[in-house]
């Protein structure tokens, strides 16, 4: 199934001329990177990485992370904003010619800043273009002074001034916390009782410490929702496949929000004429405004939207590609993407031509018990090389760890493992992937078992999750 939209390469009109000829991508024959941050997305970021001819030597932040210290070199010091020029020595010293970031944190404490400054290439934005993820009052005004659709809200530091505006809807409306919580800091309230204790929990108790320091009350959208993914280097924008993903715990969308449960691509919902609504009324604006700002945004804009009866709005934006999003991207990139990421960050994606795997690709996710309140960890794991081992699967290790004692694969996170399969069309992805998923045990497994269905493809739920 190839994606339905066929124009995925354009310039911003506002900032580059309409004639003006597209930029050879001229990176280098062999390119040594580090990567930053440890989970599922930067797994699957490390595997595509590692199969580019382009590559010398791939360094790795968290060598904790079983599948990625398969494919990667150790850094062997810490690699973070708090202690830069630990990070700057190691580039200077390694040769390192690009940094890609997986993860928001490192981009909202400015790692990247302090890694340009030394001319170094980075794949994420800097501290204050990456405000559009850590700073959701930020990004709301942003929106709005670029009349980009997306929820009314208003924010508040009063919990009781809070709770008042949340009583003052008719219905309960959505509570989020506008720093970076971990995809743990929206609550979808049933009434408005639960919206006060959510304000109360977040603003009071300090559920997220200063990520909860000023909460976001908005308005309950409905609708099915989409993650459109956008490379920009500021001036030159490409639209990847769309995906959805499953944030609800349970199947049939029931349950607490959790990080993620599993996801597909490409999207079923976008068409030729959405995309370009997306383009026009969405990407445009935001990647133009932040421009305007003095910002230099160089990464992936990841876009979270739903469809409402009123057309596309933004639930949220992020800096870094999504989790389990990343999962089915790669696996259906069909091009390099090394020099994809290389390209972006050295200002240079008008060079792009991706190619894409046809077919989809379906992830579904291997969580542990009590994810996502308070996951058991230590289980060992069975099966993997057996999953892995099955036609166009990828097992990717999110929440993983090798236990020294027993010389197995024990679970060390709330989401353990992204199973992602190919297939030629959305049901045969989806049944390779559930068929790879049962190869692998540990204890107090859960999974919900509608990833993909077409019951859940677009539900009219209303999350703005």
């Amino acid at each position: 199934m190839p994606p339905a939209y066929a124009i995925q390469r354009l310039a911003l009109h506002c900032l580059v001329s309409s004639n003006s000829p597209a930029r050879e991508n001229t990176s280098p024959n062999s390119l040594n990177v580090l990567l930053v941050g440890g989970g599922g997305r930067e797994h699957a970021l490390a595997q595509a990485i590692a199969a580019s001819p382009k590559l010398g030597t791939l360094y790795t932040s968290h060598p904790g992370n079983p599948g990625i210290a398969a494919v990667a070199t150790p850094a062997g010091v810490p690699i973070d904003a708090a202690q830069a020029y630990r990070a700057e020595l190691f580039c200077r010293d390694h040769d390192i010619d690009l940094v890609v970031v997986g993860p928001e944190a490192p981009l909202a404490e400015g790692l990247a800043d302090s890694l340009r400054r030394k001319g170094v290439a980075v794949f994420g934005p800097n501290k204050d273009g990456a405000q559009l993820e850590a700073d959701k009052h930020w990004a709301k005004d942003l929106m709005r002074g670029a009349a980009v659709p997306t929820a009314e809200s208003r924010s508040f530091t009063d919990a009781e001034q809070a709770v008042q505006y949340s009583l003052s809807r008719t219905e309960p409306p959505v509570i989020k916390a506008t720093g970076l919580a971990a995809g743990k800091g929206v609550v979808v309230p049933s009434t408005h009782k639960e919206a006060a204790d959510a304000i109360r929990w977040m603003l009071n108790d300090k559920a997220f410490g200063d990520a909860s320091s000023r909460v976001l009350i908005e308005e309950r959208l409905e609708g099915p929702e989409v993650s459109v993914f956008a490379l920009t280097d500021g001036t030159g924008v490409y639209i990847l496949d769309a995906c959805q993903d499953h944030k609800r715990l349970l199947d049939g969308d029931e349950g607490p929000n959790t990080g993620g449960m599993g996801a597909f691509c490409p999207s079923t919902l976008i068409d030729d004429a959405m995309m370009s609504r997306i383009q026009r009324e969405i990407l445009l604006p935001v990647i133009d405004s932040m421009r305007r700002e003095g910002i230099d945004y160089r990464g992936v804009l990841y876009a979270g939207l739903m469809f409402t009866h009123s057309g596309p709005k933004v639930l949220e934006f992020n800096v870094r590609f999504g989790d389990p999003e990343c999962q089915v991207l790669m696996p259906r990139l069909a091009s390099d993407a090394l020099e994809m990421l290389y390209a972006t960050a050295t200002g240079n994606v008008e060079s792009l031509e991706l190619a894409w795997h046809p077919g989809a690709a379906v992830c579904v996710v291997l969580a542990s018990e009590g994810y996502p309140q308070k996951p058991i960890t230590g289980q060992s794991i069975t099966g993997l090389d057996e999953a892995a081992e099955m036609e166009g699967v990828f097992v990717y290790h999110a929440g993983t760890k090798h236990d020294d004692a027993s010389g197995q694969v024990i679970t060390a996170g709330g989401r353990v493992l992204g199973v992602t399969a190919l297939g030629d069309d959305l049901e045969q992805a989806k049944d390779r992937a559930y068929a790879a998923a049962d190869k692998i045990r540990f204890n107090g497994m859960q999974v919900r078992r509608d990833i993909a269905a077409a019951t859940v493809i677009a539900p009219a739920a209303s999350r703005n999750s």
